[in-house]
């Protein structure tokens, strides 16, 4: 007999698990199969001109760390799966930047989608294609452009979602205790309805509020930041699109037999035009009646303007901020943010609130 592979330790452990009628252990091995789907297909036209539709801010260092949005967020999840777990989804004319800057995935680890469709397709897409490989997966949907400084604690929250996802049939998010009234991100409000370890039943969800409603938001204490971090099983998941999104279900069901094969692009490039444009969120989050959020606070941010990189960034004296260049000469001049390429000589004289970016 040849050795034991994956495939065969998953049916030896269901046979098991049914001769012996013992419940489902999420401690077990074979029960605990995690994967990570990082969502990386923006083109990030909010930090123009750095970033392009060519080049979008996932794959540039916005922060000058040394390292892309996207890698920080590869190295954010070591610790929770095996590297060929992940998966990059991504435009298909970024398949080559993401094999540029992540060398250690396999091509099949990069989904390249061939339009764009927001975050439902792409989710769909993944969910199958993992399901193919391991009926019991449980997925981490992460997108690849946030900060998060607290990341000890973030790990210890995303196994213990993991956990939870694992058992029960639930869709969990994440959501930040938020620390001012900020209209630039969604909300979500939770109830009294709690589970062990701190779970949230969710009431509802709002996209951007006025800055009135985000300050009502605020003083009410009952509502969190969405962070669009995700987790579930790929078993709940599929079940929530079969309820809620039938159509975009049926369109990515039929490529049962192509996941994970040569022929899976051809089918991808048919079944996306036949997608509707349409979010995770408004698709499905804001419709089940299975939706838990657990707080955090994990020192994240959703690096989606300029604005919210000079919040996180380090400043002088005088509120300034700077990336990439040392060599920049400051007269009379508070709370700006400066982003030109290294060697490049930057005066600012008389200047407050500015961006000056190259």
């Amino acid at each position: 007999m040849g050795g034991l592979n994956r495939n065969n330790l998953f049916i030896l452990g269901l046979l098991f698990h049914s001769f012996f009628e013992f419940p489902v252990n999420a401690s077990l091995i074979i029960m605990k199969s995690k994967y990570v789907v990082i969502m990386a297909g923006g083109i990030g036209s909010r930090f123009w001109p750095v970033s392009k539709s060519t080049y979008p801010k996932q794959f540039l260092d916005i922060l000058g760390t040394g390292k892309t949005l996207i890698q920080q967020t590869f190295d954010r999840f070591r610790n929770v799966c095996p590297v060929e777990n992940v998966f990059v989804v991504t435009n298909e004319a970024y398949r080559d930047i993401v094999k540029s800057q992540l060398p250690e995935l396999a091509d099949y680890q990069i989904l390249g989608e061939p339009v764009m469709r927001n975050t439902a397709p792409c989710i769909a897409y993944a969910s199958f294609k993992i399901l193919k490989l391991d009926p019991l997966a449980t997925i981490i949907v992460t997108p690849a452009d946030h900060l998060i400084l607290k990341e000890e604690k973030f790990e210890e929250t995303i196994l213990e979602c993991v956990e939870k996802a694992s058992e029960k049939d639930y869709l969990i998010t994440l959501g930040i205790v938020p620390t001012r009234p900020d209209t630039g991100y969604g909300y979500i409000q939770f109830n009294d309805l709690t589970l062990d370890s701190g779970f949230y039943k969710v009431k509802t969800f709002t996209e951007k509020p006025n800055a009135e409603l985000a300050s009502t938001f605020l003083k009410s204490g009952d509502f969190l930041w969405n962070a669009g971090i995700f987790i579930w099983s790929a078993a709940s998941i599929i079940k929530a699109f079969e309820k809620h999104l039938p159509d975009i279900l049926e369109i990515f069901k039929d490529g049962k037999v192509f996941y994970n094969t040569s022929k899976e692009q051809d089918f991808i490039k048919q079944a996306y035009v036949q997608c509707t444009n349409i979010s995770i969120d408004y698709g499905i989050m804001e419709k089940a009646n299975n939706v838990y959020v657990i707080p955090g606070d994990f020192g994240w941010s959703d690096l989606g303007t300029w604005g919210s990189v000079y919040t996180v960034k380090e400043k002088d004296e005088a509120g300034n901020t700077f990336i990439g260049s040392k060599k920049v000469m400051v007269i009379d001049s508070t709370n700006c943010i400066v982003n030109v390429p290294e060697n490049k000589l930057v005066i600012l004289q008389g200047m407050d609130d500015y961006i000056v970016v190259e």
